[in-house]
């Protein structure tokens, strides 16, 4: 056994260990499961959100983007830091309607706000459907990191089905707190790598972070500006505000922002957690590095551009702990996802059909759920091929689509009901499924549209699409819901007439 393989084994054997040892001196019910009996104080709700951020999809896709796609990996952190911007206002306005109705989940705040267990039913729908995908890029990640960073002593598959066995069992035995008890080990690991590496990198190979940027500059200066289309900057400006609005309603941010103590410790994450996102800079520096260093990765390669730099540059016990923070990575965001998604389903469809059920009974479902929804997510780490990658493009189109219904539901006097909120959702989410299956841009129809009309992103269309259904569907039955009033007082006036 090499000592990286080894490094990361004893990684993995720890967040086992911290993940069911959470559970100890918990009363285990619903509400300390998913949100942790909302007794969760600033430094957890830092460490469970940034882990949101730093998922393997950024460890591996953010030095990728930035190696194949240059600059336009700058929608990253910009889209991240807005969220938070907006999570200032709106995170503690959530957090306060759920504390005082008891909701423990996304579509439970859905079916309450619009008096509507149907409308919780979709939300529960749409965001099952946002998740699949980002869990099984943690499990592939999983896979590719520990596959590399063990020099091919362990397969990929093989990693990957012993992450899926080590995060599902810790979530079914200690919810939330497994999460965030692994959060706290994953969060230093990733601090200390990522900007050791993107220091020491750019230093080592080229004297420092400026001199790197001018070689790039010198052999590739398309690599630091957007391009004029595609990846413009409509493209870029449209795509960051369309995955703002989208961030909490993942609905592992959302039962994060539930686990909250109080509004206090929700500002100041919102305050605190962009100066963290900073950090992805130090993962773009090290694709930026790999471009000259270790040129000609083609397509999907791109992403192991980090790894294969880390491998040319490193001794196995570096590589190690590369490997064990790459690990980390996955292992927290997947069982969050895995959480929120199995109480989302457990409060949606199974309180509905069996509606006295007891905490104990939903407790058991919600494990049960976790447990399908990882070996499905396992299945399709193994088969999943262009369909996976579809899912994952469309993954945010689809979840934002529910922000539209939620902005309005914070208003004291909402104007949208429960008809208009699920037209509209529906419609914007078959059309962001059809566009994407269909591979649809607005020049198919408009062939001589400016491209700066054509690289807007089409989540983004369907959401100002959903919002005019909405509102138009709500403006028709309210007024034949008083349409229907009148004429029934109107029948009962001449009843009582012909009567008297």
């Amino acid at each position: 056994m090499n000592s990286a393989l080894l490094i990361i084994l004893l990684f993995l054997l720890f967040s086992l260990y911290l993940g069911i040892r959470a559970k100890r001196g918990k009363d285990m019910n619903m509400e300390q499961f998913a949100v942790g009996g909302r007794g969760f104080g600033t430094l957890f709700i830092f460490l469970l959100i940034a882990g949101e951020v730093y998922t393997t999809f950024t460890f591996l896709g953010g030095s990728g983007w930035a190696y194949s796609k240059g600059a336009a990996a700058y929608y990253v952190p910009a889209y991240i830091f807005l969220a938070y911007v907006l999570s200032y206002w709106l995170a503690p306005k959530v957090w306060r309607y759920a504390k005082d109705h008891n909701i423990i989940s996304q579509p439970d705040f859905f079916a309450s706000k619009y008096n509507s267990r149907g409308l919780g039913i979709i939300v529960a729908i749409v965001g099952s459907m946002a998740l699949v995908p980002y869990i099984v890029i943690q499990f592939k990640g999983l896979g590719i990191i520990v596959g590399e960073a063990s020099y091919g002593a362990i397969p990929p598959l093989t990693a990957s089905i012993i992450g899926a066995a080590v995060v599902t069992i810790y979530v079914m035995v200690s919810g939330i707190h497994g999460s965030a008890w692994t959060a706290l080990i994953k969060d230093f690991m990733i601090l200390a790598i990522v900007i050791f590496l993107g220091i020491y990198i750019p230093f080592h190979y080229f004297g420092g972070i400026q001199p790197m940027f001018e070689n790039v500059q010198a052999v590739k200066p398309e690599m630091l500006t957007l391009s004029a289309e595609g990846l413009s900057p409509a493209w870029f400006i449209s795509t960051v505000l369309l995955n703002a609005l989208g961030f909490y309603l993942l609905p592992n941010s959302f039962v994060v922002v539930l686990s909250a103590n109080g509004e206090k410790s929700i500002r100041k994450n919102a305050i605190t957690l962009p100066l963290y996102t900073l950090l992805l800079l130090f993962v773009f520096f090290i694709g930026f590095a790999a471009v000259l260093k270790i040129p000609g990765l083609q397509g999907a390669d791109g992403d192991l551009s980090l790894l294969r730099l880390a491998i040319q540059t490193f001794d196995p016990w570096m590589i190690g702990l590369i490997g064990a923070a790459g690990l980390l990575t996955a292992l927290v965001p997947a069982s969050v996802m895995l959480m929120a998604a199995s109480v989302g389903l457990t409060k949606s469809f199974y309180k509905v059909l069996v509606p006295h059920a007891t905490e104990k009974q939903q407790l058991n479902v919600s494990k049960l759920f976790i447990l399908l929804i990882s070996s499905a997510a396992l299945v399709l780490t193994v088969t999943g091929g262009e369909a996976l990658a579809m899912l994952n493009i469309m993954s945010y189109s689809l979840v934002t689509q529910l922000a539209p219904s939620l902005f309005f539901s914070l208003f004291n006097k909402n104007t949208v009901n429960k008809y208009g909120a699920g037209a509209g959702i529906i419609v914007s989410v078959l059309l962001v499924l059809y566009v994407t299956i269909k591979e649809i841009k607005i020049s198919t129809f408009l062939p001589d549209v400016p491209h700066v009309i054509n690289d807007i992103s089409l989540g983004f269309i369907a959401l100002i699409i959903n919002v005019i259904v909405m509102l138009v569907v709500s403006f028709i039955t309210r007024a034949m819901a008083v349409n229907s009033t009148s004429l029934e007082n109107v029948e009962n006036s001449s009843f009582l007439k012909r009567e008297g």
